[in-house]
């Protein structure tokens, strides 16, 4: 039987077709993305990958057993699997275009308050704190949470172009209000101040009054006094901080680590003080960095991370959106307060709060979130270039209340 001529053309056409568009959505893609951003992350990811080589022997050996011996890069080799998953779903999210990734935050952020109801009663312990749930992998719901938090309250601040008198501000509130009694909980108080902050930074971008400033101030100031009193491991860890600690302190520990190695380090694998740090490969992992790698090399991921917080800001001067606008600073805040609290604790200068290092830090669950909070940001931020945009300015809101 001879075969229809017309069908191989056919197939042939949409195939080509198909392909011309996969083509022109990258090449869409690649033009209004942020490139530097992402360049930057991606050196911060390859700075992660060496920081846990070195920090992966001092982590195997502390957890080693007389009966099970772990491999000098038992963390290494998972982390770098961790490190290819999280770039995939970075990328994959980048691609989103800025009404789709404000759905993805909102639902991300239904989906893992929801979990967060459930890490009481269903989650598991870890050293002394519920903050995991086992879903045929262990997930830190409140790590998810962070980009749909951002989103989340930009969206709800967002109303107020469209209606001034819409309670925007209230709604937000209860918001993180809720978030922060889910996580207390736990209790985490380290991410409820970084809720919190978060929440505060979007509220005066949003145009806050003096007088409610003032008020949001006061309260806050009550909540960290109520905190002392009645939160044992915070108060615990402010007493050790404003006492100095002690030369086995955790956080006196990771500072002697850092000034270890002087300006240069001592050389991959040649660290000794390391040896003894809780920690290693999360939490501590940048004395880890000061020890091996030297102070300089610490300094020039100081530069990174404030590279990427200014390049954010820089990407949003001329940005006309007040959702883009709060997004993007709500995510790149999160981001850069959680890299600035971990290298503040490393130096003695914060109390300690658990949190790793982003990017940089060993972690399975935490580093997808912090690559989905990445693209998500590359996402809102994504523009056409040819397209001339008006400055988006504070006053128009101010002039339609």
């Amino acid at each position: 039987m001879a075969s229809n001529p017309s069908h191989t053309p056919l197939g042939g056409g949409s195939l080509q077709r198909y392909n011309r568009n996969r083509r022109s959505e990258f090449a869409i893609w690649w033009r209004e993305i942020d490139r530097t951003l992402l360049f930057l992350v991606l050196c911060l990811m390859a700075i992660g990958t060496a920081a846990v080589a070195a920090a992966s022997p001092a982590s195997a050996r502390r957890l080693s057993t007389a009966a099970v011996r772990l491999d000098d890069l038992h963390f290494f080799l998972p982390h770098i699997r961790w490190q290819l998953i999280g770039l995939a779903v970075m990328i994959g999210a980048s691609f989103l275009g800025k009404d789709m990734a404000r759905r993805v935050g909102i639902c991300l952020a239904a989906v893992m308050i929801g979990l967060l109801l459930l890490v009481p009663v269903a989650g598991f312990e870890v050293n002394g704190a519920k903050r995991w749930i086992n879903l045929g992998a262990s997930l830190q719901p409140s790590s998810f949470l962070k980009p749909g938090f951002a989103i989340t309250v930009a969206w709800i601040l967002s109303w107020r172009v469209r209606d001034p008198k819409l309670p925007t501000m209230e709604l937000s509130l209860i918001l993180t209000g809720l978030v922060g009694v889910l996580l207390m909980l736990q209790p985490d108080f380290g991410s409820t101040l970084l809720y919190v902050g978060v929440w505060f930074v979007l509220v005066l971008l949003s145009g806050m009054p003096v007088r409610t400033l003032a008020v949001t101030i006061g309260a806050g100031v009550v909540g960290l006094v109520c905190t002392y009193l009645f939160y044992d491991n915070g108060r615990n860890r402010i007493d050790a901080f404003l006492g100095g600690g002690s030369a086995f302190d955790q956080v006196d520990l990771a500072q002697r680590t850092l000034l270890a190695g002087g300006w240069t380090g001592s050389g991959l694998w040649l660290g000794t003080r390391k040896m003894s740090l809780p920690e290693a490969h999360t939490d501590y992992i940048f004395s880890v960095i000061g020890e091996e790698f030297g102070l300089l090399v610490c300094a020039l991921i100081v530069v990174l991370y404030l590279a990427i917080l200014v390049r954010v800001l820089m990407r949003l001067v001329d940005e006309e959106d007040l959702f883009t606008v709060l997004a993007a600073s709500g995510l790149v805040t999160l981001f850069g307060g959680q890299a600035f609290i971990n290298m503040l604790v490393n130096l003695q200068l914060f109390p300690s709060k658990g949190m790793t290092l982003p990017l940089i830090s060993y972690g399975g669950s935490s580093t997808i979130a912090l690559c989905l909070t990445i693209g998500l940001l590359l996402a809102v931020t994504r523009r056409n270039p040819f397209i001339e945009r008006e400055r988006f300015s504070l006053r128009d809101i101010g002039g339609k209340a």
